[in-house]
């Protein structure tokens, strides 16, 4: 893992919010979006007539100039004109999205089968075809011209907040005065579904209940913020585009209970019902090396935490279960401290990385050397025919592509495997893959689209875990801030648990603030304390705004922790929280390690673990099944069929049986109550 780069919004991967308004063909500019879309919500039900919509039949009809589609005891009414729609179910009359801000055009008649109902518009090739999919309302809708829709549009006085899954997941209260504050950089971003959120869908609570939108075709659609009069308001933005393959899109919206993670549950059912999920349990069948992940501290090691004694010092402590990786900086743990690590029942995963070439004459990592003409015929070009900088500007991005085609020529790929763990090391971190950061190439020799080169990081991920690069053993593989999409083949991820803000990139860059990379054996980057400034800390890791969105989805399939250079002690003052925040959600914490960490912090971490052990014996590879808050300070997650819940109190008075500042885990059989040091 390499230094930040100083222009991205992300140390790694660009996976933080893109800021900034866009000239959009077809949108208005960005404080104007909802503005518009708050008026029209206002006088919605007037317009349609709000006729009761879910009590006549069950195929899609028209109704006064609306379309309406039946869901199970309610039904969508949708303005062709606008895309604007209501439900209208039992309980009453929600606001599912606000008029498009985009000048759509004249609609076309509805032509309406008993099964969808489908429009165009004058002067257009964009159609919109309406349906009920299992209960959710699948809005399609396809061009072949170069346009930008911006819908659905989350915005209203019915909205109460709007639930997105920026890392580990936000509940973002569209009254507070905070996230329509230039402090809290929210306002006036767009993030990729494709490469800048965690997996794609976001919801919206309203009143007492909710919705929940799916995004099916994520990429070339971003989420974008902004406020109008101290309300914030969401609304997603499609391009569509041939040369990225990106004409069509569809969205699934479903009616929700209102609960801060439902639409997580939501996006979980249809996850698994399309097929697209892949528990740790069947991951553990395939690679049983997986099972040490369970309970498994994550740590870094540099320096002397390299050595095998380090793993002598771990077991000492009572800690049972331990990832342990280390950096690319030609320095790696020896045979026999992986051997060590072996023994204790731990695992070993060198870094690396396939996302980068440079010129083997002075490339300054060894990761980015290639052999053959990989640099620098295998690098991205864009739209002008120049390489794509690769990361930190150095080298350029290296074609998945072009890579494919040296592995199939001459085993680039499972030479390279092969090298890396040639010291005994069962698992491995392959950086950036995972997250979504993906590229359009325009180079002759191989050209791809985004969903092509997608395709290809999936498929190498999955030969990697299943053993095809290690002559047929398995690793136990993780990658960066994995997306919903590459879940199926991995098994954890460094970075999903954390929300992002712009800020942090900023600070990061700041050495006196936050550490340079040196020293080579303890570079304070990692190793020194920083503070965050208080705007930033409450973006990020104010249990008020975090809700369990991951883990709702995949805490069975996938194995979440902070970012790697976010170890547990960087921010001193915030450690408790965030050591409460992991035993809520069942996530392990990550840390930088040497044998100076052990001295300074070793009796706390075994405290931790030994409790996290609890946790884990009891819902390890269980679904996460429940969050409540209970309180303005307690919280409570539950596990598997209730076999396990946790009650937390952030607070610093006693509620709910909880004393301040502590954690209780409760089973069918016994309570346990662990409480952090303050800070």
């Amino acid at each position: 893992m390499t230094a930040p780069r100083s222009t991205s919004p992300s140390p790694h991967t660009g996976n933080g919010p893109h800021t900034g308004t866009r000239d959009l063909p077809g949108a208005r500019p960005r404080h104007r979006l909802l503005a518009a879309a708050g008026a029209l919500v206002a006088v919605a039900c007037a317009a349609a007539g709000c006729a009761p919509a879910g009590a006549i039949g069950s195929s899609p009809r028209l109704d006064e100039g609306s379309v309406v589609v039946p869901l199970g005891d309610g039904a969508a009414r949708i303005d062709p004109a606008t895309l604007r729609i209501e439900h209208e179910g039992p309980q009453g009359l929600d606001s599912w999205s606000a008029a498009s801000p985009t000048a759509l055009g004249t609609p076309t008649a509805p032509v309406v089968t008993p099964s969808s109902a489908s429009w165009g518009y004058d002067g257009s090739d964009l159609t919109v075809v309406a349906s009920e999919q299992q209960g959710r309302l699948s809005m399609v809708l396809t061009t072949a011209s170069e346009e930008v829709v911006a819908w659905p549009v989350t915005a209203g006085p019915d909205v109460r907040s709007i639930e997105f899954p920026n890392g580990g997941g936000l509940s973002v209260p569209v009254a507070d005065a905070f996230w329509s504050s230039e402090e809290a950089g929210l306002t006036e971003t767009t993030w990729d579904f494709a490469g800048g959120l965690t997996m794609p869908f976001w919801g919206a609570t309203l009143a007492d209940r909710g919705v929940s939108y799916v995004v099916v075709d994520d990429i070339g659609t971003s989420l974008a913020f902004d406020d109008h009069d101290g309300r914030l308001g969401a609304f997603a933005e499609h391009t569509f585009s041939s040369g990225r393959a990106t004409g069509t899109y569809e969205v699934l919206l479903a009616p929700t209970d209102g609960d801060p993670v439902a639409a997580a549950r939501d996006y979980r059912s249809w996850l698994r019902s399309s097929g697209s999920f892949v528990s740790l349990d069947d991951k553990i069948a395939a690679a049983p090396e997986t099972e040490k992940l369970v309970g498994a501290l994550h740590a870094y090691t540099w320096g002397d935490g390299r050595a095998p004694e380090i793993v002598a010092r771990l077991r000492a402590l009572g800690i049972e279960h331990a990832w342990l990786g280390y950096d690319a900086d030609g320095d790696p743990m020896s045979a026999a401290a992986v051997a060590a690590a072996g023994e204790a029942g731990y695992l070993v995963g060198p870094y690396d990385t396939w996302d980068n070439a440079q010129d083997p004459l002075d490339a300054d990592t060894e990761a980015s050397v290639w052999p053959g003409s990989l640099w620098p015929d295998g690098c991205v070009l864009d739209e002008a025919g120049e390489p794509v900088e690769g990361f930190g500007g150095r080298g350029c991005a290296l074609s998945t592509a072009a890579l494919d085609a040296a592995e199939a020529e001459h085993g680039a790929v499972t030479d390279r495997v092969g090298a890396v763990t040639a010291n005994g090391a069962t698992s491995y971190f392959l950086d950036v893959d995972a997250v979504g950061q993906l590229m359009r190439d325009h180079s002759a020799l191989h050209p791809q689209t985004e969903a092509q080169d997608r395709a290809r990081r999936l498929a190498r991920l999955h030969a990697l875990s299943s053993g095809d690069f290690s002559g047929g053993e398995p690793l136990v593989l993780g990658s960066e801030t994995v997306a919903a999409w590459a879940a199926p083949a991995v098994s954890y991820s460094h970075g999903s648990s954390t929300p992002l803000a712009d800020g942090l990139w900023a600070l990061q860059q700041d050495a006196a603030a936050w550490g340079g990379w040196w020293p080579a054996e303890r570079p304070a980057f990692f190793f020194r304390g920083a503070t965050l400034p208080p705007a930033l800390a409450t973006a990020m890791f104010d249990p008020t705004y975090r809700v369990p969105l991951y883990e709702t989805v995949l805490h069975d399939s996938v194995i979440s922790t902070d970012r790697w250079e976010l170890g547990l002690y960087k921010f001193p003052d915030l450690v408790r929280d965030r050591v409460l925040t992991n035993m809520l959600y069942g996530t392990p914490a990550v840390v930088p390690l040497d044998q100076q960490v052990l001295d300074e912090h070793g009796e706390e971490l075994a405290a931790m673990q030994q409790f996290f052990e609890v946790l884990v014996q009891a819902a390890g590879t269980s679904p996460m099944t429940s969050f409540e808050r209970v309180s303005d300070g307690v919280q409570r997650t539950g596990f598997g069929d209730g076999s396990l819940t946790v009650t937390v109190n952030f607070g610093t008075s006693d509620e709910a049986g909880v004393a301040a500042g502590c954690a209780v885990a409760a089973t069918s059989a016994s309570s346990t109550t662990y409480c952090p040091p303050s800070p």
